[in-house]
């Protein structure tokens, strides 16, 4: 068996790639295009794992699952993952518990998936997602999420399942194949804003996760997560030593930091909208010279990320790639 979250006790910070699959719409590159990155990854030796975004109609975007099976197929080494699931409350879990497995088989024990509620509160979209698959209710989610991890688990570990929650029920069910891992990792995806919500989503992270997903929107965030996070884990009796942090970033390198930002806040308004402010795509994307890149990751490393997955936030997809392996990757790897 494969080990999970293998990459997480080296001691090292190690580094992925996302796939801005939506940008396909946005005119960045076709999808075959943005497919290629990942062997390319591959081939440079300083990535640890691809990632994909994940959405039906609240953030549409080629499908996720479709698009890791491609990607099991490009590669060979790397970890693939979903970055975040956002999906993951709406599907039914049994029908994904026996897709994500056979995914597991094709790539050979390389699937990590980051569950996420998949909540997005502009316009409505995913109370309109929800409505169209399955009914489900935005205050729901939490729960759903929670409750479609347990079922994943337990077919994935062979049981058979007679089971009757508050959301689905199975009678007598099993899957197969089952994964190559055992187990096979779930991390949790969220952003908590400070406030009501935060203890109660990092204490379900300590409690229930394999790992911990996140994004950087504000200065030094990342480190108040690790450091509650890291208070948690103990209460839950896990171990903090070896749990998977991974902020999921984005990058853009250039001449100087504000033209790489400017790039960077247009990409991301045509990628999800304007909802981002300056601010927030100052503190979640590393923009400027290499060094300057250099220095933005390492206070990411600092502040106690075990990962980064980057998202080259850019229309030259090739030429960001080109400087990021070759101008600031191997200063941290």
């Amino acid at each position: 068996m494969r080990e999970a979250n293998r990459m997480a006790t080296t001691g090292k910070t190690s580094f992925g790639l996302t796939i801005p699959q939506r940008g396909a719409f946005i005119g960045v590159a076709s999808l075959p295009e943005l497919l290629q990155l990942a062997p390319q990854a591959e081939a440079t030796g300083l990535f640890e794992s691809v990632w994909v975004g994940d959405s039906l109609t609240a953030k549409p975007r080629p499908e996720s699952l479709t698009m890791l099976g491609a990607l099991a197929g490009m590669t060979t080494e790397l970890r693939l993952g979903v970055g975040c699931m956002a999906s993951f409350p709406v599907r039914d879990p049994a029908t994904f518990a026996y897709q994500w497995a056979t995914l597991d088989q094709i790539s050979e024990g390389r699937m990590v998936l980051a569950a996420c509620t998949g909540i997005v509160s502009a316009k409505g979209a995913s109370r309109h997602e929800g409505r169209n698959f399955g009914g489900v209710a935005d205050i729901d989610r939490p729960l759903r999420m929670v409750e479609n991890m347990d079922i994943c688990r337990r077919l994935w570990a062979g049981e058979e399942l007679t089971y009757q929650g508050k959301f689905v029920s199975y009678d007598g069910l099993t899957i197969e194949p089952t994964p190559v891992q055992d187990p096979c990792p779930i991390w949790i995806a969220a952003n908590p804003a400070p406030g009501k919500y935060w203890e109660r989503s990092l204490r379900r992270v300590a409690e229930i996760a394999d790992g911990f997903q996140t994004c950087v929107m504000s200065p030094g965030v990342l480190a108040a997560m690790r450091t509650d996070v890291a208070t948690y884990l103990p209460e839950a009796g896990r171990d903090v030593e070896g749990f998977p942090i991974m902020a999921y970033h984005n990058i853009n390198i250039g001449s100087d930091p504000e033209s790489s930002r400017e790039e960077s806040q247009q990409f991301l308004d045509a990628y999800y909208g304007p909802v981002f402010t300056p601010p927030m795509v100052e503190s979640w994307t590393a923009a400027g010279t290499p060094d300057q890149c250099i220095a933005h990751l390492q206070d990411i490393i600092d502040q106690g990320a075990t990962e980064i997955t980057l998202r080259l936030t850019s229309f030259d997809q090739q030429g960001q790639f080109r400087r990021l392996v070759e101008d600031v990757l191997p200063a941290l790897t």
